[in-house]
Order: C-alpha cells, then sequence, then structure tokens
C-alpha cells in the first residue's frame, strides 16, 4: 500500500481530532499515503441528513448492451440523466486531477490525454459536452447484481513537527528503509525493534527524523505519509513529506480493535483511545505492540507547487484534495474517471473523481476511500466520514 498506505493527521490539537473515529483505527484504511491546506476539502460537499446504510437504493433502467465484468464488479451502462448532480460539479477541480493521471495513463485513456489536456482551459459546458460524447457511464455493482449501497470512508495526509536529532522531547525516530529488507519476507516487528539489540542494530544509521509521541508515530505510519514541518540542527525550518518506502512485512492490526476485544473500551473512537492511553500511561507500550507492522519512509522535499497536491497514489501521480479516490484496482482500473454519489451525516457528494490509490482495506465493487487534503480539518472530516456510497465508471466510446 503506499495512502500513496494518507498516505496520511492533524493531530497536535486535540479538539480537531474529535473525529478520528475507529474507521482509521479499525480498518487501517489509510494510503498513502497526501482543499487548501491545513483545511478540509472546499467542495461542493455540505451537511446532509443520514442515509441508513442498508437503505436499497433506486436502479435506473440499464441501456441496451452487455454488462462489462471486472474483477469483483459488474458494470451496466445508462444513461447520463441517472447520475446525480450532473449539472452541478465544478469539472475544472476534477479535470485537475485528470491532467495528473494523464502523467501516467494506462492504454484505455492515453489516447484521449491530448483532448483532457486542451479542454484544462474550457468553461463546464464544454467539459460536459465533451464527457458526454466521448464516455460511457457505467453503473458498478457487484457480480451478483446486488443494488445495496456501498461504502465510502475518507483519508487525508496528517502534519507533525519533528526534529533532525534528538531531544527537548523529541525521542521517537521514524526510520528509512532499512538494508536487508525484502519485499515480502517477514521482518523484524514493532516489538522486536524497541527490545531487541540485534534489530536496533540494522536500524542504526537509518534515522529520519524524531518526533515527540509515539502513538503519532504509529498513525503517521497508518496513513502511509505526512507532511513534516522540521527544525534541523542548525535551527533552520522547512516543510518536507516523509513518503511510503515500503513496511516490515509484519500484518497490520488494529490498536483500536484490540481494546474492544480486551472490554477496555466500548467505542473506538481517537477521543476515547487518547482518554485510555491518558488513564493507563503504563500500558502504552503494550497497546502499540498489538499492531507489528512497522512502515519506513522516504524524504521528499515539498516546495511551494508540490505543496498543492497530495503524496504520489498507487497510480503514481499526485493526489488531488476532493477529486482523487482509492479504489480496488482489479474493479476499478488506475487513471479512470468514477461519478461518485454519498449522502450521509458528514458530507453530500455528487461529483467527478480520478480513481488514483488504492489501501489494504479497500477491497470490492463498491468501496471507496475518499482523499481529502491534509491538516487538523482534513483529519477531522476524514475520521468521521463513513457512509453509503453508488460509483459510476466513465469508459470510452467506441470509436466510430
Amino acid at each position: 500500500m503506499t495512502r500513496t498506505l494518507r498516505l496520511q493527521h492533524g493531530l497536535r490539537v486535540l479538539s480537531a481530532l474529535a473525529g478520528l473515529a475507529a474507521a482509521l483505527l479499525l480498518d487501517g484504511c489509510g494510503t498513502s499515503v497526501v482543499l487548501a491546506p491545513t483545511a478540509a476539502p472546499a467542495t461542493s460537499a455540505a451537511p446532509a441528513a443520514s442515509v441508513p446504510a442498508q437503505t436499497t437504493l433506486t436502479t435506473a433502467t440499464a441501456l441496451p448492451g452487455a454488462p462489462i465484468v471486472r474483477g469483483a464488479s459488474r458494470w451496466l451502462p445508462v444513461a447520463w440523466s441517472d447520475l446525480p448532480g450532473l449539472n452541478d460539479d465544478n469539472l475544472f477541480e476534477a479535470w485537475n486531477a485528470w491532467l495528473k493521471s494523464c502523467e501516467k495513463p494506462g492504454s484505455v485513456f492515453a489516447p484521449l490525454c491530448p483532448e483532457i489536456r486542451r479542454l484544462s482551459i474550457a468553461d463546464a459546458a464544454q467539459q460536459l459536452a465533451w464527457l458526454q460524447t466521448r464516455l460511457q457511464p457505467y453503473r458498478v455493482e457487484s457480480p451478483d447484481g446486488n443494488t445495496m449501497p456501498g461504502l465510502l470512508t475518507a483519508y487525508f495526509e496528517p502534519e507533525f513537527e519533528a526534529r533532525r536529532s534528538a531531544g527537548a522531547g523529541f525521542a521517537t525516530p521514524l526510520y528509512r528503509l532499512p538494508a536487508g529488507l525484502r519485499a515480502g519476507k517477514p521482518w523484524y516487528s514493532r516489538r522486536d525493534i524497541d527490545t531487541l539489540p540485534e534489530a536496533q542494530a540494522a536500524l542504526r544509521g537509518q534515522t529520519l527524523l524524531y518526533l515527540t509521541d509515539p502513538v503519532d508515530a504509529m498513525l503517521l505510519q497508518i496513513q502511509g505519509s505526512g507532511r513534516i514541518r522540521v527544525t534541523e540542527d542548525d535551527g533552520r525550518e522547512h516543510l518536507v513529506r516523509l513518503a511510503y518506502a515500503g513496511h516490515n512485512g509484519q500484518p497490520y492490526s488494529s490498536v483500536g480493535r484490540w481494546l474492544l476485544q480486551q472490554g477496555e473500551l466500548r467505542d473506538a473512537s481517537w477521543p476515547g483511545i487518547r482518554a485510555w492511553i491518558a488513564a493507563n500511561p503504563q500500558r502504552l507500550q503494550e497497546l502499540l505492540w498489538q499492531n507489528p507492522r512497522v512502515v519506513f519512509f522516504k524524504e521528499e522535499a515539498l516546495g511551494k507547487f508540490d505543496a498543492g497536491f497530495g503524496p504520489r497514489g498507487a497510480q503514481g501521480v499526485p493526489l488531488t484534495p476532493g477529486r482523487s479516490i482509492a479504489v480496488d484496482p482489479t474493479s476499478i482500473p488506475y487513471g479512470t474517471p468514477v461519478w461518485l454519489a454519498s449522502e450521509g451525516p458528514s458530507v453530500t457528494l455528487n461529483r467527478l473523481v480520478l480513481a488514483q490509490d488504492t489501501g489494504s482495506a479497500i477491497v470490492g465493487a463498491l468501496r471507496a476511500d475518499y482523499f481529502v487534503g491534509w491538516g487538523a480539518a482534513a483529519g477531522e472530516l476524514a475520521g468521521r466520514l463513513k457512509q453509503p456510497l453508488r460509483l459510476w465508471v466513465l469508459w470510452p466510446k467506441p470509436v466510430q
């Protein structure tokens, strides 16, 4: 996983963390893991009434033509009029994400990229007319044709303060990929790294930065990437990105789920976990060791232009807040434009997005993780967004 494990916590302010709920800590949905900086996405998302997760959706009449079966999904051709909110979306925002996908397009969409680039300066009416001329919408279903809604969650890119050297409370290391680590082969666990001299010797000289909080470090690893304000040894401060480089080959295990199973908590929300840690500081190490997976990072410069985008997702292109989603690539290929519709207590979304990332918990036809940006406000939204989902793939029409 990259979200490009989002990859991604504005966790320094406790009030902003109130919503970082069990969706993150129970499911490990973050990918790489990367609105405006430090803000939730400036989208058409507005508070909406809750839609029960088991609501059966009205099924539109499919157009003539055989469905497309791909992985764990079935695509049924439908009319453009079936897409909710089609005429209300700000397509210009989505076009920015599409231009990124055209940096590494697959064979299906590569022929369209010259037109996509030319249309980047067109108005919304011209862009919509082009979509309807060149693409066919397909409603995404499970292979058995089940019309129950899927699940939408969200992820983000956390922000932390760090020091280049240990001291002044900065004592929790973040590591680069160690030598001798082989992909697919189990390496030392989190507990081993904390307790075994040979594991510590293997990591000698591999420290990138130091954080103040070991819980923050693990949460950064769950998201897979983060923006870090680094203080160098000479006092200089600058912003970098820690991007996912690999992991230790150990399985991911949720500390939130462990607390629930132990009967320590009834609600594994972030405030609940933080409160438990405050009440049981002597058990912090025990809690952390329940997740044996450790993620390693690489440091990337974060200039002014790059800071306007998130980390690179699994497609290999930077994520765009509010317009990039993580999908199951066996069901929806990377780089595919997707119409997303979701209503719930957190947001109402009817918009064009791009499939540009994946995550270990993102499996199946109607499952997506929505990249909401970076900072505390994005983290608060990511923590509480868990609601029903509908998807339509927009696929090129055959060339006449």
